[in-house]
């Protein structure tokens, strides 16, 4: 396994990779999305240990989705397979007992972050990020809960880098869980300026696809007060903004496979085996 020292505008190739990989399959990856999304969903309803497993599949859906988008882009040679599922569930169902570590350690390590911002504040951004617990607009803007915000997201930067290609590395390259961390951190770390160009890339993407749905959401309103009113033209925009979401998530991560990719020498026959 060989560390790829990229150049930053890398970054912006992966993003583009990852989008025209999506659009060659856009059903099927949406499908692989959501069929995660709900299966995350499902868990967190498990009194006590609902968001601690909730936050442990994190993991698995990356590994998921990034061996479909593996597979869409042509890995390994062959035609694209026409049942993603199989293929990401087959990879799940391999590194079963690695994938768990991996969730067990970003669940652990995730609620601590919440746990040391919670000292500043007294737990409130912890409460309105994890349980979704409304807050007024004099909390949002108190220094505590400011103070928390930006620890936790100090903290998290690490925690995300550590975990960035840890799935990845345990796939392809069979990579202990542990091990996994340190060498997703110190390849994130060596290629962290493609990693800074794929994120603002795709935060260009999030904000140029909400002003097209903003205005697609308002133009829908007008449409709807000459028509069926504009209640059911809000809800349709609404409908279309939650769409939006849900396509762009599902698009970054089969970018995210390509990152992997870039930045690290692929042993082809081991990735044709493990697919």
């Amino acid at each position: 396994m060989k560390l790829n020292l990229v150049p930053a505008r890398t970054g912006a190739t992966w993003v583009r990779s990852g989008l025209q990989t999506f659009a060659r399959r856009p059903l099927a990856f949406m499908a692989l999305f959501m069929f995660f999304m709900a299966l995350v969903s499902l868990v967190s309803q498990v009194p006590l240990l609902g968001t601690v497993l909730a936050l442990a599949l994190l993991p698995t859906m990356t590994l998921g989705l990034m061996t479909a988008a593996a597979a869409v882009s042509g890995v390994g040679g062959g035609s694209i397979p026409a049942n993603l599922f199989a293929i990401a569930f087959q990879a799940v169902r391999k590194d079963a007992r690695p994938l768990a570590v991996l969730g067990v350690l970003y669940a652990v390590l995730f609620l601590l972050v919440m746990g040391i911002s919670a000292l500043i504040d007294g737990g409130q951004f912890a409460r309105a990020y994890l349980m979704g617990s409304q807050i007024t607009r004099e909390v949002a803007e108190s220094g505590a809960f400011q103070g928390a915000l930006w620890v936790s997201l100090a903290l998290y930067l690490p925690l995300s880098l550590a975990f960035w290609h840890a799935p990845a590395l345990v796939h392809w390259h069979q990579v202990p869980p542990a091990k996994s961390l340190f060498f997703s951190f110190v390849a994130c770390f060596r290629t962290f300026g493609a990693l800074s160009v794929f994120g603002l890339v795709w935060m260009g993407v999030v904000l140029g696809a909400g002003m097209l749905l903003s205005t697609i959401t308002v133009l829908l309103a007008a449409v709807g007060l000459f028509g069926s009113g504009e209640g059911a033209g809000m809800a349709m925009g609404s409908t279309l903004v939650v769409g939006g979401v849900l396509v762009t998530a599902a698009m970054f991560f089969t970018s995210a496979w390509f990152s992997f990719k870039g930045t690290f020498e692929a042993d082809d026959a081991t990735t044709v085996e493990r697919r």
